[in-house]
This record gives structure tokens, C-alpha cells and sequence, in this order.
């Protein structure tokens, strides 16, 4: 099979622009009105994003999580502590992420320092998952090596015994993260590449913006 000429794709951007009257002061504002442009757009999981964590040396990775919530105090989202990621922000507590709406032509941007949401946090939204999801949860070794797919289902239904006729309870290793909200940018796709981009960066308690170019 011919692989597809790359370097021939191409899409034309021509939404209405992004200004800087329309964008107001406060991000966290202006996200919440581009989120419910998306989500009524219909887009498949509007809140995936992709993160990107950085171990010691620097060496980054990147996977796509669900934002579970965004608010002026930042973006949570959740996993296993255990995970590849949960190790490198223990020894880089700094992420990045970026949510891609790409019907609406709309980036939004998020940087700035990790920490673990509060245990009470965590407890409320392990107990609104789906059973087989918090099952799912208790049974991975997210980011281990495993023998083949018989070994990790066996895993499962070992915690379904275990948890057999009773609430599954949050397991230790397993829970939110909050990124904080040094920086947030918006990027609306305009004709010829000359897109929009607004970025506001935390001053004490409020914010600074500025366009960048594209």
C-alpha cells in the first residue's frame, strides 16, 4: 500500500478571528465559553487533551487523558499514581497540555506546576465512575510491562472477587492531578496560516495577555 503524501495534506483555516475584546480578562472565563462551543458542536470528547511530562533529565513524553475539570485553580485530570507519567511528575512536577478542537479550529494551551488534588477530591470522583472502570482502576499496573491480554484480564477478575458485593473503594495509587495555571493559551485558525493566538500568563492574582505571532 502507497503511503499517503504527507507533505501534499493541507487544510485551509477561515473561521472568524480571535480578538482581544471578544477574549475579555480572565481565561478561565474565556475557556468555559470555547468548551460549551465545543461540546454543543457535538465533538467527540471535547475535554481529551494531550499531556506532556518530562522525566529528571528531561526527556519528555506525551499521551491524551480526559480534563475532569478546569477551573482559576487549574486542569485535573486523573490516573494511576504509578503510571508513567505520575512517576516523572514526581521528579518533574511541571506539565503541559493542549486540548484540539479541530472542527471549531481551536487550540487552547495549558502550562504550569502539578499537584495531587485533594484525597476528598479524588474519593467523589472515583466513586461517580462506572463500576467496571473504578475495577479497571484497582486491577492495572498502568504503564507495566504484561505477559499477554490472559494475564491482565485475570488481573480484573481478581478484583472483581475481591470487591464482590461491595463498593470499590479508591485504591492509594490512583487519583487527580491539578495543573496549575501559569500560562493559558487560545488559538483560533485563520486564512493563510496567520492564525490567532492569545496567551495569558498569571501575575499574582490576575493576568497579563498578550497576541503572539503565528
Amino acid at each position: 500500500m502507497e503511503s499517503p503524501d504527507l507533505a501534499a495534506l493541507r487544510a485551509e483555516y477561515a473561521r472568524e478571528g480571535l480578538e482581544e475584546a471578544d477574549a475579555g480578562t480572565d481565561p478561565v472565563d474565556l475557556f468555559a465559553q470555547w468548551l460549551d462551543v465545543a461540546v454543543t458542536a457535538g465533538i467527540h470528547e471535547p475535554n481529551a487533551m494531550a499531556l506532556a511530562t518530562a522525566d529528571a533529565s528531561g526527556h519528555p513524553s506525551v499521551r491524551i487523558v480526559l480534563l475532569k475539570g478546569f477551573d482559576a485553580a487549574g486542569a485535573v485530570f486523573y490516573t494511576n499514581y504509578d503510571s508513567r507519567k505520575g512517576r516523572e511528575l514526581v521528579a518533574n512536577p511541571w506539565a503541559s497540555a493542549v486540548l484540539l478542537w479541530h472542527q471549531l479550529q481551536r487550540q487552547v494551551r495549558i502550562e504550569g506546576r502539578v499537584e495531587q488534588v485533594e484525597p476528598e477530591q479524588s474519593d467523589a470522583y472515583f466513586a461517580s465512575r462506572p463500576r467496571g472502570a473504578q475495577i479497571g482502576a484497582i486491577a492495572s499496573q498502568q504503564s507495566r510491562p504484561v505477559g499477554d491480554r490472559e494475564v491482565l484480564e485475570t488481573q480484573v477478575a481478581d478484583a472483581e472477587r475481591t470487591f464482590d458485593g461491595r463498593d470499590v473503594e479508591r485504591p492509594e495509587h490512583w487519583g487527580g492531578y491539578r495543573i496549575t495555571l501559569d500560562a493559558v493559551e487560545f488559538w483560533q485558525g485563520r486564512a493563510d496560516r496567520v492564525h490567532d493566538r492569545l496567551r495569558f500568563t498569571r501575575v499574582g492574582d490576575g493576568w497579563s495577555r498578550e497576541r503572539l505571532q503565528p
